[in-house]
């Protein structure tokens, strides 16, 4: 842990950020030190260290290799799908990503173009979005098994020249083939791709070769474009230009793609791997996530690689591959110092392994910290977590906008102490308010909407690909002067900042604004619930209901009167009648995402008897088929 002070350090980024961002930025090495941090003339879009030029890549790979730190360990791949690992020292990382530059550069790739990448959990995923940066191409990464319909959108948004692909990805009970997928994306698509790159995986059906022509592109494969392609060194590119695009989860209709530049990126990613996670070089972090969402880009690759410490890529579930221990055991043989992933996975743990019992299998001792996002960190996860493992659980927040976290316990710093719900304080570089609708800041423990004042530190979004009006519309105008989250939440009388949910969360039951999150709070408190969601659905007397759906974890022995029951009594004594809280079903699972949030709106919306669409990130579509009939208008109820 650091000596420095958090509150200095705090105030001294939002006093003075031109002079904060400019000492960080030394944490880099830049082709061209900036000598400015911050241009403001296009308010209120901001671009960072407008005169720096550097490249990702370089600072991720080459900068260690050069230091004479190439032999040791960048890229731990463990994939509990095959039973198999691969170790990939930073100089065989590198050669391997100089290698790939090659492929790309060969195939007409330079500064600026856009490569759309469609893998699965394999090293070749960390391998492309680093080659793609070496060269100063933008990287487009969308989740392995994304339907064809979804891929076309972002094809034709993104307007790639390339797409990089595997034959396919592998799920625990089955094998999903990608290149019929991709192939019907580029007829799908509007947009001509000149070339897809194949990774060949063994036990597939289908290879390049097939379907060579397929959209109008070349089909071609990786290897064998790799045996001969001629490495490629660094590109030096402005610290302002794009590194990627990322679309944001839940996308529907016209695809939202967030974008992230280069310089500012680096420095963020930099700065939090010391400040707030406290990850050294030689040191291993283990982010438990998939490189097609943000905490991927910024937690598996980018983050750990530039800072000199060892990243783990991990092809497996929390459990079932093959039980709840499967992140104990990871985190074990691969010496994690610091693992982060979704509370989610937590839950999905606890509800198999309720006592924690498959952790006295593996050596944790070296474990210092678990971080997690993603969802709110319910208290009840929270202390479980913290029980079993014996080290600090640090709730943050943050957005695929944001890019890195908005609020965190900083452990690289002093720590603060831990409150359960809380993801603790803002990070500095982040100015954050509670505001009403009308923009007026609330009181303590008063709930409203959350607001950061701009300008938003480095590595946050530059704009919306293709559209700073969009980027304005979306997140810059109901606020004047700042961001609007679209979360909702308070700030208690420490300072403390609690995220309740989406602010479409708060409900109206009876002339009365109760938050969702709250609620769950208190039926995630029962001993025996694993999870649970709560939505708002119309009442044509009160206006809104509340509605819980909770999972119960193994071994929990009750039938749902009871439960229903005991739920809303807790309820009732915590805050009261007004909730209303009466209606609580026991389910199998709740519909999510693949990156864990549960779709709390899509059920909400099927509740209501309004029109819905599936978001084309649903991690399994046969659980919310399941949950449909019992989501639908009960006119009793009413």
């Amino acid at each position: 842990m650091g000596t420095a002070g958090y509150a200095e350090t705090y105030a001294a980024s939002v006093n003075n950020p031109e002079a904060f961002w400019l000492k960080a930025a030394d944490l880099i090495d830049w082709d061209v030190r900036p000598q400015r941090a911050l241009d403001d003339s296009g308010a209120p879009l901001f671009r960072w260290f407008p005169d720096g030029a550097l490249n990702t890549s370089y600072n991720a790979l080459d900068r260690h290799v050069l230091a004479g730190r190439g032999s040791e360990t960048a890229l731990v791949y463990d994939s509990a799908m095959l039973g198999s690992q691969r170790t990939y020292t930073f100089a065989e990382l590198l050669s391997e990503v100089e290698t790939f530059a090659g492929v790309l550069h060969g195939q007409g790739i330079r500064a600026g173009d856009r490569v759309v990448i469609y893998l699965p959990m394999i090293p070749e995923a960390v391998i492309a979005m680093l080659a793609c940066a070496r060269l100063g191409a933008v990287h487009s990464v969308v989740f392995g098994g994304f339907a064809a319909t979804e891929l076309a959108a972002r094809i034709d948004d993104a307007r790639p020249d390339a797409v990089v692909t595997a034959s396919g990805g592998l799920e625990p009970k089955r094998r999903v083939e990608y290149l019929p997928t991709v192939a019907q994306a580029l007829e799908a698509s509007a947009h001509p791709v000149r070339a897809v790159v194949v990774t060949a995986r063994e036990g597939f059906a289908h290879t390049a070769a097939e379907f060579d022509g397929a959209g109008g592109a070349a089909w071609l494969d990786w290897a064998m474009l790799a045996a001969s392609a001629r490495p490629q060194g660094p590109v030096s590119v402005a610290a302002t230009d794009p590194l990627y695009i990322l679309y944001t989860s839940g996308t529907t209709g016209s695809p939202k793609g967030v974008v992230r530049d280069n310089g500012g990126h680096a420095v963020a990613l930099a700065w939090s791997m010391a400040n707030i996670y406290d990850v050294a070089p030689g040191q291993t972090m283990w982010t438990a996530s998939d490189v097609g969402w943000v905490v991927g880009h910024s937690y598996i690759v980018y983050g750990p690689l530039i800072a000199g410490a060892a990243t783990v890529l991990y092809e497996g579930k929390p459990v079932g591959t093959p039980d709840a221990g499967a992140f104990w055991r990871v985190a074990a043989e691969h010496g994690v110092d610091v693992l982060f992933t979704a509370p989610t996975a937590l839950r999905a743990i606890r509800r198999a392994d309720p006592d924690a019992a498959l952790t006295a299998g593996y050596d944790l001792s070296g474990l210092r910290t678990l971080f997690a996002a993603g969802e709110r960190l319910d208290p009840e996860t929270y202390r479980w977590a913290s029980e079993s493992l014996g080290i600090p659980v640090v709730d943050h927040w943050w957005q695929t906008e944001t890019g890195w976290a908005i609020c965190a316990n900083p452990m690289g710093l002093d720590a603060q102490p831990l409150k359960p719900g809380s993801p603790t304080f803002p990070v500095p570089g982040f100015r954050v308010r509670i505001v009403d609708g009308a923009g007026a800041e609330v009181p303590p423990r008063a709930e409203g909407n959350i607001v950061l004042d701009l300008p938003l530190p480095p590595g946050t979004l530059a704009t919306l690909w293709g559209s700073d009006d969009r980027y304005r519309a979306s997140y810059l105008e109901a606020f004047e002067g700042s961001y609007a989250t679209g979360d909702s939440g308070y700030l208690d009388e420490d300072g403390y900042v609690f995220v309740m949910g989406r602010t479409d969360d708060v409900i109206n039951v009876a002339g009365h604004r109760l938050s969702t999150g709250a609620i769950e709070q208190i039926v995630a408190s029962h001993p025996a619930v694993a999870e649970c969601a709560v939505i708002g659905v119309k009442d044509s007397l009160k206006g809104q209901r509340p509605c819980g759906y909770v999972v119960l974890k193994a071994g929990a022995e009750a039938v749902e009167e009871e439960i229903q029951a005991a739920l809303a009594d807790l309820v009732r004594t915590r805050i009261g009648p007004v909730a209303d809280f009466r209606e609580v079903r026991v389910v199998e699972a709740l519909p999510k995402t693949r990156s864990g949030k549960i779709l709390r709106k899509t059920m909400r919306q099927i509740a209501d008897g309004d029109d819905f669409t599936v978001p084309s990130t649903i991690e399994d579509r046969s659980v919310l088929d399941d949950l449909i009939p019992l989501l639908r208008p009960d006119p009793a109820a009413s």
